[in-house]
């Protein structure tokens, strides 16, 4: 078994967190996560206040154990979201896309634990003064909107800049992630793009299998021309966007143009103009199986690379 700060941080049995993912982190897929000794993150992304509290509604009803939710800063419902989590004494509060500063003591004080993910060391030292419990160190790696480090690079400067512990989350897909995420410094790992890929994961199944066809380059980088880059798979939607941006477009048009896309492709399938994003890490997903194996096979597979890198010590 590995115990490390986040397993004792969380009250959790294994050092892996599942990433907050709009219309995909639905309740099904936190319990699943959560049951299986790992934290299940439901994805708030743009949604109402009363879906949200419905979700977290049946997350309580089907499991005891700790879960998580997620909440993007750019979300229109921030405020009522975050008042929610207040209101629902939501166990961890993780925050992304964003400074959440504002909301950090009033969620501490309504006992929640505070994770805000971080692109850079100066914004995790930052919010460890403001008081958040832990940080996620999100490499450009990942599926979603993402930063412009790397995760090897990112992770030891943040461990380096906080005395708060690190979770590694960007690129990790496998027990062998987690092991190097742990020589790193970090307590833990976040993984998103292996955990669609799972049977309780509502997203729709053209999107999952997208990613078990997909390989180490099939993803790309869009939205970085209006500050907000995203990574998703290569498809014909993401080459449209490609070229709006690569022509010019305005801001507007560009917002426009992908707004609702990433539904498109989790709850109604659409994989060839909705917004499939998922991380690099995508090539070592060749699967589709119960969320608890994922979690099964990830402790496994770094217990065994830690034991493999342990033998090579010599005195």
């Amino acid at each position: 078994m590995l115990q490390t700060a986040l397993t004792d941080l969380l009250g959790i049995t294994h050092p892996i967190m599942q990433g907050g993912m709009a219309w995909v982190a639905t309740w099904e897929l936190v319990v699943a996560v959560s049951d299986a000794g790992a934290l299940g993150v439901l994805g708030a992304g743009n949604a109402p206040v009363d879906f949200v509290r419905n979700q977290i509604k049946q997350i309580k009803e089907h499991t005891t154990k700790p879960f998580g939710l997620n909440v993007p800063m750019f979300s229109p419902c921030v405020d009522e979201v975050m008042a929610l989590c207040m209101q629902e004494r939501v166990p961890v509060v993780t925050t992304g896309a964003g400074n959440p500063t504002p909301y950090i003591a009033p969620l501490k004080e309504a006992g929640c634990i505070v994770i805000p993910v971080v692109a850079s060391a100066a914004l995790g030292r930052r919010l460890e003064r403001a008081g958040a419990d832990a940080v996620i160190a999100e490499g450009e790696e990942s599926g979603g909107h993402i930063g412009t480090v790397t995760t090897m690079a990112l992770v030891p400067q943040v461990v380096d800049a906080v005395s708060v512990p690190v979770i590694a989350a960007g690129g990790v897909g496998d027990g062998r992630g987690l092991a190097a995420a742990l020589a790193l410094g970090a307590a833990g790992v976040q993984m998103g793009t292996r955990f669609i890929c799972t049977e309780e994961c509502t997203a729709h199944r053209n999107y999952k299998e997208a990613i078990v066809k997909a390989n180490e380059r099939s993803t790309m980088v869009t939205g970085a021309t209006i500050g907000h880059p995203v990574r998703c798979l290569r498809n014909p939607m993401s080459r449209d966007f490609e070229e709006l941006e690569r022509r010019g477009a305005s801001d507007q048009e560009i917002i426009e143009f992908g707004t609702g896309r990433l539904r498109m492709a989790a709850a109604q399938g659409d994989v060839v103009y909705g917004s499939v994003m998922a991380g690099q890490v995508a090539g070592l997903v060749h699967d589709i199986v119960p969320a608890a194996e994922v979690v099964r096979r990830t402790v496994a597979e770094a217990e065994s690379a830690l034991q493999r890198m342990q033998s090579m010590i010599r005195s």
